[in-house]
């Protein structure tokens, strides 16, 4: 474990099972141990419930870049301009992560996550509606702002409907929703908004979040506020330094993957000599390791959150060397590529846990900050 950190059921989200009330979703009884294979059998649809919830958000993030030239001539605007959009949603995730988990400190988490996505599907249909850049603007600001909330307490859902001692795989499979959006909903998106025009694009990421909230209506048991939980709970967790320096520490170990991604397209075709139809392979194929990595972290960061930090880190600028000493050629090239995604996740997932860790008073603020302190290197991607 981090320096500094501690752990126990309750600072991990991993609760001791409360039995929810009429209307807050499937009953849980806490009055009894039950088997291990049976809390798995019952948290398969809640964990399903909010990665359909982390694809939704992946898809929009990033669906955007490829809509810009759209947008830009559907709006009267140049594409730098379009390009504004990008970074409102960038904004959005670095105010509202921290900002709404805070506020919302004393709420059931089921129902914060069910205001959450609500808002997030009326900032993606506001988005659509846009009559003005202006409006667009605001409007991806909007969908942005529970990106990271939502993360963040579905963190501490995730890890109350799976049990104890998988925290790490249940986190997983929430973000494992986020990066499957880059490899199937950020493409599909993109074609949509092609054929059908940009706003159509945004209209399905609405009716996605629309699904994803009848879905967490559905199977989300209730999960009352911790005893003791407070705003100002809340806001003392950020007294901890070595919170500070682990979301300094993320935001440096993303900021080298977001740097080659931003121009992997130049780097295989002028470095690599691979032709520009293949680019697209070789971006879902990086989809791909991210998804490995982030499923690979979960449960290495269940056995062990240090180590497994340490390890995303080690092999991150591993990835990074190889990617610097075989991009000439095109098998090895692709390769390093590939485990750059797989690295990059293993530490993100293990920075989640951590950060959860080092908040244990407030554990979905820990990993709400998390996306917001990955937000820097995020918009250098999207915009750079």
């Amino acid at each position: 474990m981090p320096p500094g950190s501690t752990r126990n059921d309750d600072d991990r989200g991993e609760p001791h099972m409360h039995t929810s009330t009429p209307g807050t979703g499937p009953a849980v009884d806490t009055d009894v141990v039950l088997d291990p294979h049976l809390v798995r059998r019952r948290a398969r649809l809640p964990l399903l419930a909010l990665a359909l919830g982390g694809f939704s958000i992946g898809t929009t993030e990033f669906a955007t870049m490829g809509l810009l030239p759209l947008i830009a001539e559907n709006l009267d605007g140049t594409i730098p301009e379009a390009g504004h959009a990008i970074t409102a949603y960038a904004l959005g995730v670095l105010v509202g992560a921290p900002l709404l988990t805070t506020i919302a400190a004393r709420m059931d988490r089921r129902l914060l996550l069910l205001l959450l996505m609500a808002a997030f599907t009326v900032g993606n249909l506001l988005s659509a509606l846009a009559p003005s850049l202006g409006w667009l603007v605001a409007a991806r600001f909007v969908a942005g702002l529970p990106h990271g909330a939502f993360f963040g307490v579905g963190a501490v859902m995730g890890a109350h409907v799976a049990g104890p001692g998988r925290r790490g795989q249940a986190v997983a499979t929430m973000m494992a929703g986020l990066t499957i959006a880059n490899v199937v909903g950020v493409p599909l998106s993109t074609v949509l908004g092609q054929a059908f025009g940009w706003r159509v694009a945004f209209v399905a990421v609405g009716v996605l979040g629309a699904l994803t909230l009848l879905a967490l209506v559905k199977f989300l048991p209730g999960l009352p506020v911790r005893d003791g939980a407070t705003v100002r709970a809340e806001l003392g967790a950020l007294r901890n330094g070595r919170l500070w320096v682990a979301c300094a520490a993320g935001s440096i170990g993303f900021g080298g993957m977001f740097a080659v991604y931003s121009y992997v397209s130049p780097l295989l075709t002028e470095v690599t000599g691979i032709t520009e139809a293949s680019v697209p392979i070789v971006l879902a194929l990086f989809g791909v390791g991210m998804t490995v990595g982030t499923l690979l972290g979960g449960k290495l960061a269940d056995r062990s959150v240090a180590r497994t930090v340490l390890l995303g880190f080690a092999s991150t600028i591993v990835a990074l060397v190889l990617i610097a000493v075989l991009a000439q050629w095109v098998v090895p090239g692709v390769l390093a590529i590939v485990l750059l995604g797989v690295t990059t996740h293993v530490l993100g997932l293990s920075l989640h846990a951590w950060l959860m860790d080092l908040s244990p008073t407030a554990p979905s603020l820990g990993a709400a900050l998390c996306h917001s302190a990955l937000t820097p290197a995020r918009v250098r991607r999207l915009v750079g």
